[in-house]
Parts: structure tokens; C-alpha cells; sequence
């Protein structure tokens, strides 16, 4: 497994800003601040000794049982995120707060809850790397109708990966948000378009991701939006996650009964 490293760049917001905004105008270019964090994972137990008696003292030591990461699973939320989960934020420095964003496990739920503007928070599975791989979710918008959740699969710290970016607007893009030489990523536009499957406001809704051989493909509610065959970037093979974003209406609040891995 590859380790994640912090990057410093500058994102050029070619389609998910432009989500916010309800159409294709470009954005500005935003100065961000990436950071990555991976999440804690448990202590290792310590010995206990039992109280001396007339006898020479015996050594108790428990053990706690050690978790093991699945490749394949459904995580629906009823004990924290284990340290299998890694954290990449993009934030714009004029105008983003992270400590006023949170997203933790609580009561069966993955809460994503934004009170600042323009943070695109990542959650990518380090515990395995896929060449083929379904990533899907069950997201409850409980915010304002101005936001996006994304399906990642593929991603390689050192060249980029793919992108599902569902808007609350009713919109789409498939992304390949590329790693430059410099550091920086640029996001490049593979397919978007409009989906009546949606359901917008404060509703409900279920996304399927699959990258399938050179096959990507989108579903929304059941339903098959798009499939396409992507020759021009050709990635094979990388970690899955799952994405929120905030723009500039507030207060953003998601919950996320699951997140399901697979395979296609």
C-alpha cells in the first residue's frame, strides 16, 4: 500500500464549483490547502497484573480481538471509522473554516456536516487497491440543496483518479482529477450532464459507481445515467472512496446510512 503524502496545490475548478453555480460557467481559479490525515486506529491492549498474594504473582494480559480490513464490505456507521480510512481536504484559505466541519460516525449514520464554505472533504479506503470496483452510498440531504457527493476509484496519490460528482442540483460530471508534475491537480471534464433519477432537495438518494476494465459507469436511484469507455487517461488501478463538497450556501449536512465496496 502505498503511503498518502500531503500535496500544496492549486486546484483549477473546472466542474464542481460550476455545480454550485447550476450550470457549465468556468469558476476562478481557488488557491487551496490540502491536508490528510489518517484516522487513529485502536491502542494495542496493555498487560494487567494480578494483586500479589501469598503465592508468587501471575501475569493476566488481555487481549483485545484485532480487526481485520475487508476488500470487499458494507460499513454502515455503528462503531467509528477504523483506521483503514484516510482524510484529503481541499479548502480555499479566503474563505474555508475546517473547524467548523465535522463528519463522523453517529447512530447508524455517516454525518457530514459543513458550516464553511468551498471544502471538498475526501474519505479514501487505504486498506486495499482495486483494478475493478463498484463504490456505492445512500446519502440523506438534510442541508441546503447546493451541494455534490462523489464516488472515487482508482486513486493513485502520484497520477490522479476517477471522479463520480453528483450535484444536489440534478447535475453530473465524471472527473479525472490529474496529479501534475508541479503537484498540482487539474481536474479534466470526462462526461457530464443533467438526470431527471436525481431526487433533489431534502430527499434521498442511492449512487453506484463502476470502473470496469476501460468501462465507466453511473448509476443514480437504479438507474443507468451514463457508461462510457475512457481510453484518453487509462487509469488501472488505485484506491476507492467517497467525497463531499461544499459551496457557498451553508449550512451543507449529509447522512450516509452506508458505503458499500464491491466488485463489479
Amino acid at each position: 500500500m502505498k503511503a498518502l503524502r500531503p500535496l500544496l496545490f492549486i486546484v483549477s475548478l473546472i466542474s464542481i464549483v460550476g455545480l454550485a453555480c447550476g450550470g457549465s460557467t468556468t469558476p476562478p481559479t481557488v488557491t487551496a490547502f490540502p491536508t490528510q490525515e489518517v484516522l487513529p486506529t485502536n491502542p494495542p491492549p496493555q498487560p494487567t497484573e494480578a494483586p500479589p498474594t501469598e503465592e508468587a504473582p501471575t501475569e493476566v494480559v488481555t487481549e483485545e480481538p484485532v480487526s481485520q480490513a475487508q476488500q470487499f464490505f458494507t460499513e454502515e456507521f455503528d462503531t467509528p471509522l477504523s483506521g483503514d480510512w484516510s482524510i484529503f481536504t481541499i479548502t480555499d484559505p479566503n474563505v474555508s473554516d475546517l473547524e467548523k466541519v465535522t463528519v463522523e460516525a453517529d447512530n447508524g449514520s455517516l454525518v457530514w456536516d459543513f458550516d464553511s464554505e468551498y471544502v471538498y472533504y475526501y474519505l479514501f479506503y487505504n486498506a486495499f487497491e482495486y483494478e475493478d470496483v463498484k463504490v456505492e452510498a445512500r446519502a440523506d440531504n438534510r442541508g441546503k440543496n447546493n451541494n455534490s457527493v462523489s464516488l472515487i476509484c482508482r486513486y493513485d496519490e502520484e497520477v490522479g483518479w476517477y471522479e463520480f460528482n453528483i450535484a444536489n442540483n440534478g447535475l453530473y460530471d465524471i472527473l479525472y482529477a490529474e496529479v501534475l508534475d508541479n503537484g498540482k491537480i487539474r481536474y479534466n471534464r470526462v462526461a457530464n450532464g443533467g438526470s431527471n433519477a436525481i431526487k433533489q432537495g431534502k430527499d434521498v438518494n442511492e449512487y453506484s459507481a463502476t470502473c470496469q476494465g476501460e468501462e465507466l459507469t453511473l448509476h443514480i436511484n437504479g438507474d443507468e445515467v451514463i457508461s462510457i469507455d475512457e481510453r484518453n487517461y487509462s487509469l488501472r488501478s488505485g484506491q476507492a472512496g467517497v467525497s463531499v463538497s461544499s459551496f457557498n450556501v451553508l449550512p451543507i449536512l449529509i447522512e450516509m446510512d452506508w458505503i458499500r465496496i464491491s466488485e463489479p
